[in-house]
């Protein structure tokens, strides 16, 4: 059987050609025994595929015995070990999915582009954001040698428009609501434009009816040195908050929930009103676009 890869030499300069190609390629070497081994190298990687892999298990295992053996279970215990109840819980629901299911038992080792391209085409478009942090930790971690997946061939995320919520969609959501602390929440959140876990987490704590304000510290800035949110209680935020609880969780109940039922309350909700393109956050792009106009920077809102 004849070599596959073959050596000459053009000037100084040694070269390999590919038979099966026709292509020349430059081995950037002088040396005649360097350029040999090279070559010889091409030739064992065509000819003894399952002998490499054993080969590069053997040297990988010298620099890391568990690299031959570790499995993305290993790097999915990494992805749902966060400090943050609430991203640790929402981690381990996409571990529970059926792509990063496929891969778990697999070795990173032995992992092709084509089985990433296989669990990708098995999830949503959210699995292609969280599929690519998984890889990358893994690459950070040095626990694979290099990308699986060029970073070119992931597919890009097709992120879904949301809008704001407009004053007829609202007031036709507080008039289907059956439930009063749900119809107040709403008409809160209208109001202060404050994320839904911001609103429903507030408290008789938070509201300063002496000098008529509400403050409240943004979940999402938590962590960070910034002053909390600050809201002049208006005449319909008054309204609102005279009939919520004088003492504790302004919505009691609502503060139980986690943010994925809230949201699930919400969609079940515009569904049934067939309106489209909205979410609980679409409040907050109500007010932002409210206080715009009113020439509030874009910053503070």
């Amino acid at each position: 059987m004849q070599n596959r890869f073959t050596l000459f030499k053009r000037g100084k300069i040694f070269y390999c050609e590919d038979r099966s190609t026709g292509q020349q390629k430059s081995l950037q070497t002088r040396d005649e025994s360097e350029a040999q081994k090279i070559v010889q190298a091409k030739n064992d990687v065509v000819s003894l595929p399952q002998m490499n892999l054993v080969m590069a298990k053997t040297y990988l295992s010298a620099q890391d015995p568990k690299l031959i053996s570790r499995t993305w279970a290993d790097v999915l215990v990494r992805f749902c070990d966060r400090t943050n109840a609430n991203t640790r819980m929402r981690h381990e629901r996409v571990v529970r999915t059926q792509p990063m299911q496929f891969l778990k038992s697999k070795r990173l080792i032995e992992t092709t582009a084509d089985d990433l391209l296989e669990a990708l085409k098995r999830g949503t478009n959210s699995t292609v954001a969280f599929l690519q942090t998984i890889h990358n930790d893994a690459l950070g971690m040095g626990w694979i040698q290099s990308p699986i997946l060029p970073r070119k061939l992931w597919p890009k995320v097709r992120k879904k428009e949301r809008r704001a919520i407009t004053e007829a969609e609202h007031l036709a959501l507080v008039a289907a609501v059956e439930d009063k602390e749900w119809r107040l929440y709403l008409k809160l959140l209208w109001f202060t434009g404050a994320s839904q876990t911001d609103g429903a987490n507030l408290s008789s704590a938070n509201l300063d009816w002496k000098n008529r304000v509400l403050t409240y510290r943004r979940k999402k800035l938590e962590g960070r040195s910034l002053p909390p949110a600050c809201l002049v209680i208006g005449k319909g935020l008054e309204e609102v908050l005279q009939q919520l609880p004088e003492k504790g969780p302004l919505f009691p109940t609502i503060t139980l929930m986690d943010d994925r039922s809230r949201a699930c309350f919400f969609w079940k909700l515009y569904k049934r009103l067939k309106i489209q393109g909205i979410s609980l956050h679409s409040y907050r792009y109500s007010w932002a676009e409210r206080a715009k106009v009113v020439g509030i920077p874009q910053r503070w809102a």
